[in-house]
């Protein structure tokens, strides 16, 4: 099925070019996987209701489920170096007014009013994979080019560590400083990180560039592609639509699962089983995927994401077996194994079915899915968890699990269909008449 090589990752670090954008995008990260969770620690620790807390941060979510990727769709149209930083400032003058106000402790319609163009967020993760794609389909880095698969995993390694540490560090801060300081602290970063992201050129994304063609669309320059109006790949891409419902359903369960955690803490009246086990699962997801890079696959890559759905579906399915801390704690290790891969999969299995052109919206798209489940998923679990407690909650994320792999079987004609292995497919761009 596959051979396990340890010294991929080599390849990686020797592509020089490449560290001020995976620094650029690594601190962008921070301030994006800390943006609600630190503005509802930063609100509530004002003097603000949890209401208003938790309202604030679902305008922010429901924001950038809408703008994102049409931020991301005109990445993809007119080059980074143009959209990024007027998406950032945008973003970081919705951050500025939150910040101002919540220090000031002024109204609660102007915290609403400042989360709304903090969906401008550019996608950090989309960024950072759109330039490695590019880098290694593009030929730029000749034989020298690292494996697609291996640049997905370690990437997911970064999101792990993004998603592990900047939450804790935005909560430490407001609670040790000033409310405002853990935001404040992460806008800084992102505006570091832009900076040197917008600075780095020479591995920017060529505006229509394709794996077969990549330095005629150097010569034609942005101008000509920026002019074409394209359709939402959403529109024009099944497999992308594919990938949003697997991560809708995946994020859902996921974030199911860490509210029933807590809940279920709670009910067994020690709190920190919640942090154990979730530190624990963290880790282990993050271990997994830095060794799933290392792995080459030998099968085609649209078996490859439905065998990870299988994988991921029926090991967090299994959570409507949970009763207790210790039954807990060793399903949630179980069933980190697999959600690394998934993801990583998932990434791979998006560059295969799009062109290079359109995959920093394609990817964005599939993050989208997840937040729409992140969502999605918590609002309902914490109706049941009330009406009928921890153990329902489990039961009703072991549903949404298990939707991951239905979703995957019954989408393999398209999959098989649409997802190729080797080169990106150079589809067919819509233009909207």
């Amino acid at each position: 099925m596959g051979a396990f090589d340890p010294k991929v990752y080599a390849g990686l670090l020797r592509v020089r070019q490449a560290y001020p954008f995976e620094v650029g995008c690594f601190l962008m990260r921070f301030y994006a996987y800390m943006m609600n969770i630190g503005t509802v620690t930063m609100v509530t620790l004002a003097g603000y209701s949890f209401f208003t807390a938790g309202l604030t941060s679902s305008v922010i979510a429901l924001s950038t489920f809408f703008i994102s990727p049409r931020v991301s769709k005109l990445v993809d149209a007119r080059g980074q170096h143009r959209v990024v930083p007027v998406a950032a400032a945008v973003t970081m003058a919705g951050l500025a007014l939150m910040l101002a106000n919540v220090a000031l402790r002024g109204p609660e319609w102007v915290l609403f009013a400042a989360a709304l163009p903090m969906g401008f967020l550019p996608n950090p993760q989309a960024l950072a994979r759109a330039r490695w794609t590019y880098l290694i389909r593009s030929g730029r880095l000749g034989s020298a080019a690292p494996d697609l698969r291996t640049m997905f995993s370690y990437e997911g390694v970064l999101d792990d560590v993004g998603f592990m540490f900047s939450p804790s560090i935005s909560i430490a801060l407001a609670s040790a400083i000033a409310p405002v300081a853990g935001l404040l602290a992460g806008g800084v970063a992102f505006v570091v990180g832009t900076i040197m992201l917008t600075a780095s050129r020479g591995t920017e994304p060529t505006p229509g560039w394709s794996a077969e063609g990549a330095g005629e669309a150097a010569e034609k320059g942005s101008g000509a592609v920026g002019s074409r109006k394209q359709k939402s790949v959403l529109r024009t891409s099944a497999v992308v639509r594919v990938l949003f419902a697997l991560m809708f359903f995946v994020g859902a369960f996921f974030s199911v699962f860490d509210a029933t955690t807590v809940a279920l803490s709670e009910e067994l009246g020690n709190p920190n089983i919640a942090g154990v086990v979730l530190i624990v699962a963290s880790c282990v997801s993050m271990v997994t995927g830095f060794l799933f890079g290392m792995v080459h696959m030998r099968i085609p890559q649209y078996a490859q994401l439905v065998v990870a759905a299988v994988a991921i579906g029926l090991a967090y399915g299994s959570m409507f077996l949970v009763d207790s801390g210790l039954s807990l704690f060793i399903m949630s290790t179980i069933a980190a194994l697999f959600y690394a891969p998934m993801l990583i999969t998932a990434n791979a299995t998006c560059e295969r079915a799009v062109p290079g052109s359109r995959i920093t919206e394609a990817i964005t798209w599939m993050n989208a899915g997840a937040t729409c489940g992140m969502a999605f998923g918590p609002s309902v679990s914490g109706i049941v968890v009330d009406t009928w407690g921890a153990a329902a909650s489990f039961d009703f994320g072991a549903v949404l699990a298990v939707a991951v792999p239905i979703t995957a079987l019954l989408s393999l004609r398209i999959l098989k269909r649409d997802v190729r292995d080797g080169y990106t497919v150079a589809a067919e761009e819509d233009v909207s008449r």
